[in-house]
């Protein structure tokens, strides 16, 4: 064996790698010994292997899985640099996710925001006829989804001589976050007689009851909304004499000017 090849314990050393590492990226192929004498078992590197082998390392400090990091060493600079930097904007955004949640437990132990909780109604809403879509969507698709539902069904209800401006309102029937799909429902009311067409259902809405607060133009982003929904959910749960009867929604135009509330469905 040459002696310019290394042994895995200097070559470890010298790319910071472990041995334990070392022997995980040859099990999974990604960075293969240049040799292994067959008499000790020995594991032999050669110096080309660090500048792989140092990449590797930088991207396993990142957090990355082993598969991920795989993918990653086989692109140009280039596109890994793309990779990587839609990546860290996905991290970003579930830290400050993350980071808003944390807040709102320490808010809740504090007795909330008073601020909103004052905002807080109960208002009745008479049964309706509704035209809606549904889909299944992330995080990412869903502001996407709720434009081009709402562009749809307006246009439906116009082509169909009815008017096309009533209010919208976006329900989420189970939970849309950046690691699951969530059943999205866009839905608007309407008087007249109106036929099906594609994915858009027809259906009653019964009249209700319902808690809701009209968001403040500063608590109209994600993740800061998220106080919206924790303040009313915590005004319910200091009601003994309400409970909420089913999923959340958003309704625009908003009241008293807001460009939406959020509302919660109840029952006394």
């Amino acid at each position: 064996m040459s002696d310019s090849y290394l042994l895995a314990g200097r070559f470890g050393a010298a790319t910071r790698l472990s041995p334990k590492a070392l022997r995980l990226y040859a099990e999974q192929g990604l960075l293969v010994p240049a040799h292994v004498d067959p008499q000790t078992g020995y594991r032999y590197y050669a110096p080309e292997q660090a500048p792989r082998a140092r990449l590797i390392a930088r991207l396993r400090r990142l957090g990355l899985p082993v598969g991920r990091v795989g993918q990653l060493v086989a692109l140009a600079p280039e596109a890994r640099a793309v990779e990587l930097q839609t990546w860290l904007s996905a991290q970003n955004a579930l830290l400050a996710e993350q980071t808003e949640g944390v807040r709102a437990l320490a808010r809740h132990a504090d007795g909330g925001e008073p601020a909103l909780a004052t905002a807080i109604s109960l208002r009745e809403i008479g049964a309706s006829k509704v035209v809606s879509r549904q889909r299944h969507v992330g995080v990412e698709a869903l502001d996407d989804f709720i434009a081009r539902a709402e562009a749809d069904i307006r246009a439906h209800l116009r082509g169909s001589g009815l008017p096309g401006d009533g209010p919208m309102r976006v329900h989420c029937h189970s939970l849309v976050s950046r690691d699951s799909d969530g059943l999205v429902e866009v839905a608007i009311a309407y008087e007249g007689s109106l036929e099906p067409v594609g994915d858009l259902r027809l259906w009653l809405q019964p009249a209700r009851r319902e808690a809701y607060l009209p968001v403040p133009r500063a608590y109209e982003d994600f993740p800061l909304v998220l106080r919206v929904y924790d303040a009313i959910e915590a005004w319910l749960d200091a009601r003994s004499d309400l409970s909420c009867s089913d999923s959340p929604c958003e309704t625009y135009p908003g009241t008293g000017g807001a460009r939406f509330d959020v509302a919660y469905p109840i029952t006394l």
